[in-house]
């Protein structure tokens, strides 16, 4: 069974290609790391307006079978700043831990980290997970979150994600 994991870059300037979508490029190439599993990506770049970020995560999630939905960009405290609100607004239950973590390890790199409002929830069976749009921001945050996403994919009766061990370890307990 292929694994579908859809990454959106929430990006005003990327999505009009005046610069390359280098988020959406590292969330991939980290995936392609931490993975054994056989995996294919949904993949978006789009603007920060709030309903194409709730489409695009809709269609990911119900339409086209993603387990696994990771955004980038757009979680900042400036006006067009709304993943975060895109997320709430299509999930079922919020898991604020994931934003916890990651402004937590943010922290140990800058103090700007505070400003940060990434976030993760579920829609149905699938983990939508907010990150910010700087790439080495966006591996230090996956680097700290991803032992708990296969877990929770589980939780989420979506499929069995096998790590590359060498490179990230996924917690599960003992009895699960």
């Amino acid at each position: 069974m292929v694994i579908r994991i859809g990454i959106i870059n929430v990006s005003d300037r990327a999505s009009k290609g005046i610069y390359e979508d280098t988020p959406g490029i590292t969330i991939a190439a980290t995936i392609t790391e931490y993975l054994k599993s056989a995996w294919e990506k949904e993949y978006a770049v789009i603007p920060d307006e709030q309903h194409l970020i709730e489409e695009t995560m809709i269609s990911m999630a119900d339409q086209k079978g993603c387990c696994l939905i990771i955004t980038s960009g757009g979680t900042g405290p400036a006006k067009r700043d709304v993943t975060p609100e895109a997320t709430e607004a299509v999930c079922d239950k919020m898991l604020p831990g994931f934003g916890e973590l990651m402004r937590a390890k943010s922290l140990t790199y800058v103090p700007t980290a505070i400003l940060s409002r990434q976030t993760a929830g579920i829609r149905n069976k699938t983990l939508i997970v907010n990150l910010p749009g700087k790439p080495k921001a966006i591996r230090q945050c996956l680097d700290a979150v991803f032992p708990a996403i296969p877990y929770c994919i589980d939780l989420l009766e979506g499929p069995y994600i096998v790590c590359n061990e060498n490179v990230i370890q996924a917690f599960r307990p003992q009895n699960a």
